[in-house]
């Protein structure tokens, strides 16, 4: 097994995470210091930092209202960190991304093989986000929004718009570019005053204060489970 999912797998941290392990030189395989692409077979000794990897724990899967000014990154060093503010007794870390300026549902997990099927984004899971922005919007905006903008050297692939009212709208995207809707809106000329995450596939922020986080029920995460293929 490559150890990028050996480790996930574990529920150390995820396969992206793993491999930033492995260009810093932590992980070693029987005493050696790993490379990209080792495989690991059964009876092999896996150190992080000279240490065992902790046992696997039960599942966590948690969603949380992030508030503006928390930082989607487990580094301690980072005040703000959005592993320190939900202060979770198991190791957790975050699906995805969502900017300091932003705020809204993001979901945290121990769970690496649930993180790699959710990140993937050629799986096109919906995200939908509620955005105000400077000016009054306009009929051709929505247009634009909807039929793609050039950022980051690609076109945006198609998306459902609502207008909310003259300075708001909904969005729901199925791809995850850095600082997307920050982007698209600042190509046709509007800059975002506030971006908020309300849904990430079948988990919504309904009823969660800002700041508060609770543990996914069991209906969500049996749906969450059929839509990713996941059995288990």
């Amino acid at each position: 097994m490559r150890i990028n999912k050996f480790i996930s797998e574990t529920g150390y941290c995820s396969r992206r995470a793993t491999n930033r392990l492995i260009t810093d030189g932590r992980i070693t395989i029987n005493g050696v210091i790993c490379e990209p692409g080792d495989e690991v077979a059964p009876g092999d000794t896996v150190l992080i930092d000279g240490e065992s990897i902790p046992s696997k724990e039960d599942p966590v899967y948690i969603v949380l209202n992030k508030p503006v000014g928390i930082t989607c990154t487990a580094a301690s060093h980072v005040s703000g960190n959005i592993i320190e503010f939900v202060n979770h007794p198991s190791r957790i870390f975050a699906i995805g991304r969502l900017d300091k300026a932003s705020e809204g549902l993001i979901i945290l997990t121990n769970d690496g093989d649930i993180v790699n099927k959710m990140m993937r984004s050629e799986n096109g899971h919906e995200k939908e986000y509620v955005v105000t922005v400077d000016k009054i919007i306009a009929e051709e905006f929505l247009h634009q929004m909807s039929n793609g903008v050039d950022i980051l050297g690609v076109t945006t692939k198609r998306c459902a718009m609502l207008k909310l009212n003259d300075y708001e709208f909904r969005i729901i995207l199925t791809q995850g570019l850095n600082l997307q809707i920050r982007r698209m809106c600042k190509a046709l000329g509007y800059r975002v005053l506030k971006l908020e995450r309300i849904r990430i596939m079948n988990i919504t922020i309904d009823g969660l204060e800002q700041g508060q986080w609770r543990d996914l029920t069991d209906e969500e995460l049996r749906l969450l489970y059929i839509q990713l293929n996941v059995i288990k």
